[in-house]
């Protein structure tokens, strides 16, 4: 959700453990002034120059011919309207309420959001967030999977209030995942309506639950006394997928839809430090559905959380929910290869002072045989990521460990009682997390792989309730947020230790022009290129980082000369970082996928007008509508050059 809204839970931690933060690691590591003023620490250039044997996915067949940015950097904008680089055009697509079916519920849009829930479980759903493109005739046609990750009340119902269980389950319809059949006719791309692989995934679709936690007590419910079939997949934020083409959804804030009507706080431990709510919710689905009330469902909500596995290519099949993977409030999944072809999933957990993951299948990838690949992310190794300073290789900003979270084979989860089984380290991966002594973090967002070197970056957003300041962390909150970065010792993604930098300290050099202020930035952030809350993270084929930011949108005080949210370009090696697109009035710019030609680009915008400011996409008074943004270049040539 957006940071500029008034009350943000993912600003709010709910960990009380002990744990280091990561700011007191940067700040051990070497003195602030020496660190962001002399290139974040080692160059860009040495960082990169390591060989990865083993860590290529299979991309980027060959380095682009000249600069790695090829585009002319746009300036920020207040508009309530989109706008691109010169030489691209941006289109609106399936917004929300879009009909995938001619005929009976949700054939047509009700554009007074008078459409009722049956039409919505038809219709794509609202605020985009993660998304895929697959092929089906290469760069022609394809599938696009979306998420969606939750919804606008004020705009969802005609009267701006939820007050009915046929509102609760539209709100329900309206989450989830979209799977659109989408093909290019005469240059313009279309939805194939009435696709057989058109399919609307929503917060009440039958899902299976697999994996090392499926069919534990704690899963299980008065609907579900097998604790393997949950209703529903919920706030769908990022995504990922596998080389074997499947979809991955990530469920974050979960605990938004679980509350009491009891009265009482009756709320376990675990409950408590996974965000659920003490009393009502905002969204009042409690109200009219038991399993949303966690005094009559004490485990429903253990039910939410994971990431979850969608064949889109199979209309009828079942998602699975993939519980080696570890519950928390997953942002995003990125994976990758080990040299022997082990897959491995990074994951962030976005909340102020929690925590990096990542997955280790124990099965190994056979390309071709999907068959055998089916469940490989359903056995395998938990780890959570400990950021140290000190002497590494190379001189960089520090070193690092990953903990594995097992029951049996970490001294400490074994020793623990509260973790009876190795289900429960699952079910409660926060808490596992806690015990071993993870690195808290500034808000986990987006995770992503370099397609060639195999180097992790991942965005941390901001955290402005951080307070503790020192001569070498003078920056008494962090409002703008950062990228961080490490490489997996021996280039090997499965290894246990790494080494780790940041790539940009985000900043506002408009209000503090003075360099030596750290709210100015790092180097590589100018008052032409300024941002703040890096979001969204994704590589192309060609190595360039696109970023997408969610962050304050005011344009005034801490944030002036920002302008509305936006997407940058960064060249890994120089460090440098141009904007390339900008969104309208109270949006976040989110997801991005590639036709395999890499000309093509799909982003996402997410809740324009979410303070009532903005009638995009269609204008006038109309109500705004999350819409998917199709990006090409006026020549036909490829995204970034």
């Amino acid at each position: 959700m957006s940071q500029s809204t008034p009350l943000d839970s993912e600003d709010l931690p709910t960990n009380t453990s002990n744990n280091e933060h990561f700011q007191s690691v940067v700040n051990r590591a070497v003195s602030r002034r020496g660190f962001f003023r002399t290139g974040l620490g080692l160059s860009a250039a040495a960082f990169m120059s390591g060989g990865l044997s083993g860590c290529i996915i299979e991309v980027n067949p060959k380095p682009p011919a000249g600069p790695l940015l090829g585009f002319t950097a746009i300036p920020t904008s207040t508009d309530d309207s989109v706008a691109v680089a010169p030489g691209y055009t941006a289109t609106v697509f399936a917004p929300w309420g879009t009909p995938l079916f001619s005929t009976g519920a949700g054939s047509t849009w009700a554009s007074d959001a008078s459409d009722d829930a049956a039409a919505q479980a038809r219709q794509v759903g609202d605020n985009h967030d993660g998304i895929h493109y697959f092929a089906l005739n290469g760069s022609k046609e394809g599938l696009l999977v979306m998420n969606h990750e939750y919804v606008n009340t004020r705009h969802l119902f005609a009267d701006g209030v939820s007050n009915s269980a046929d509102d609760a389950y539209k709100a329900i319809h309206a989450h989830g995942v979209s799977v659109i059949h989408i093909k290019l006719n005469s240059g313009k791309w279309e939805i194939v309506i009435d696709s057989q692989y058109n399919r609307r995934i929503t917060g009440d679709t039958p899902m299976l639950i697999t994996g090392p936690a499926a069919g534990d007590a704690l899963m299980k419910t008065s609907a579900d006394a097998s604790g393997t079939l949950v209703r529903g997949t919920l706030n769908n934020c990022g995504n990922g997928y596998t080389p074997w083409g499947t979809y991955l959804t990530c469920e974050e804030n979960f605990n938004q839809y679980f509350g009491t009507r009891s009265g009482s706080d009756t709320r376990t431990t675990a409950q408590k430090r996974y965000g659920v709510s003490g009393q009502t919710t905002g969204y009042g689905w409690e109200e009219y559905i038991d399993r949303f009330d966690y005094a009559k469902e004490p485990n429903e909500s253990n039910r939410f959380g994971w990431i979850v596995e969608i064949d889109p290519f199979d209309r009828h099949s079942t998602p699975k929910k993939r519980t080696a993977l570890g519950r928390i409030k997953h942002e995003n999944a990125a994976y990758t290869l080990t040299p022997d072809n082990h897959v491995v999933v990074y994951m962030g957990d976005d909340q102020a002072n929690d925590y990096i993951y990542k997955f280790v299948s124990d099965g190994v990838y056979t390309k071709g045989n999907d068959r055998a690949n089916a469940n490989l992310l359903d056995s395998g190794k938990l780890y959570v990521a400990r950021f140290n300073d000190g002497s590494t290789t190379g001189d960089f900003m520090g070193n690092g460990e990953w903990i594995l979270l097992d029951k049996t084979a970490n001294a400490t989860l074994a020793a623990d009682s509260s973790f009876a089984s190795q289900a429960e380290v699952l079910i409660h991966t926060r808490l596992a997390a806690d015990a071993v002594g993870a690195t808290k973090m500034d808000r986990p967002e987006w995770v992503t792989v370099h397609p060639s070197t195999g180097e992790v970056y991942a965005t941390l957003t901001n955290n402005s309730g951080r307070s503790v300041t020192d001569d070498a962390n003078p920056r008494t909150a962090n409002r703008y947020g950062q990228i961080v970065r490490w490489r997996e010792t021996g280039g090997d993604a499965a290894a246990l230790t790494f080494e780790w930098d940041i790539f940009v300290l985000a900043g506002n050099p408009n209000v503090y022009p003075d360099r030596s202020n750290l709210k100015s930035g790092s180097d590589n952030v100018t008052v032409d290129n300024t941002f703040n809350s890096p979001d969204g993270l994704a590589f192309d084929d060609a190595g360039r980082l696109w970023i997408e930011t969610d962050g304050n949108y005011s344009n005034s005080g801490e944030y002036a000369g920002q302008g509305n949210n936006q997407m940058l370009c960064a060249d890994p090696t120089t460090k440098e970082i141009r904007r390339f697109f900008t969104g309208p009035k109270e949006c976040e710019i989110t997801g991005v996928t590639f036709t395999p030609d890499s000309k093509t680009m799909f982003i996402n915008i997410q809740h324009p007008g979410e303070g009532g400011n903005s009638n995009w996409p269609e204008g006038g008074s109309a109500r705004p509508r999350s819409a998917t943004i199709i990006i090409t270049k006026n020549d036909g040539g490829v995204i970034g050059t």
